[in-house]
């Protein structure tokens, strides 16, 4: 099975072509993660648990309660030797959100754009905003009670490209219960760049959705 196959550490050299960091990327076609709400920190791990990267958001505590799930911020991935590989940008937004993917930080590999559908859509695009991917979830998704799936797939058709699943049992039913817990599947050989970009929009998924934080802007308006 894929879980036994898990790779236990990331290969000690630079591969051509990968971003320095991401060379675990190659090795796997499954992570998982898991968010903590009250420090808005996640934990990255591998399909038997291990602890491979560690995001932390950097945003103003005011406005990401403010605002609640359209607040911007600037979300830091760093591995287990403490060094930032992936860096994802979100402008804060009321209508259409979208996220920007650096890996390193300071280059940008990709794009996560929400569409306009009554569905959870969003589009995945490279570093010169050309389409690659799309990602769909199913209608109402915070309504659903078991496992949620957002299915990723090519622009043409209905391949399957991978899946990023709000898990709610299974895997990681023994998590704390302020935690989000995600799975995120996609092709061992699919591009690592692609990979990071999913990982992005995965974080991306939760706090649009699933984010418990202020809405107290929202609160404001329906109160006006």
């Amino acid at each position: 099975s894929q879980t036994s196959l898990a790779p236990a550490v990331p290969p000690p050299v630079l591969l051509f072509g990968v971003p320095p960091g991401l060379e675990y990327f190659t090795q796997v076609g499954l992570i998982l993660l898991t968010g903590f709400e009250t420090n808005n920190q996640y934990e990255i791990k591998n399909s038997i648990g291990q602890e491979i990267y560690h995001a932390k958001e950097d945003s103003d505590c005011f406005i990401r309660n403010f605002f609640g799930p359209a607040h911007g911020f600037k979300m830091h991935i760093k591995d287990s030797m403490d060094q930032e590989v992936i860096q994802l940008h979100r402008p804060m937004r009321c209508f259409l959100q979208e996220i920007e993917v650096q890996a390193p930080p300071g280059v940008i590999i990709g794009y996560v754009k929400q569409e306009w559908s009554f569905l959870p859509k969003f589009t995945i695009l490279g570093p010169n905003n050309e389409v690659l991917l799309k990602i769909q979830g199913p209608f109402l998704p915070f309504k659903c009670c078991g496992d949620i799936d957002f299915e990723v797939k090519g622009i043409i058709g209905e391949q399957s490209f991978g899946r990023i699943t709000k898990q709610r049992s299974g895997l990681l039913k023994k998590c704390i219960s302020d935690a989000s817990n995600f799975c995120i599947q996609f092709p061992l050989d699919m591009d690592v760049k692609m990979k990071a970009v999913l990982l992005g929009a995965c974080l991306f998924i939760d706090i649009m959705f699933f984010d418990k934080g202020g809405h107290l802007f929202l609160k404001l308006l329906r109160a006006s």
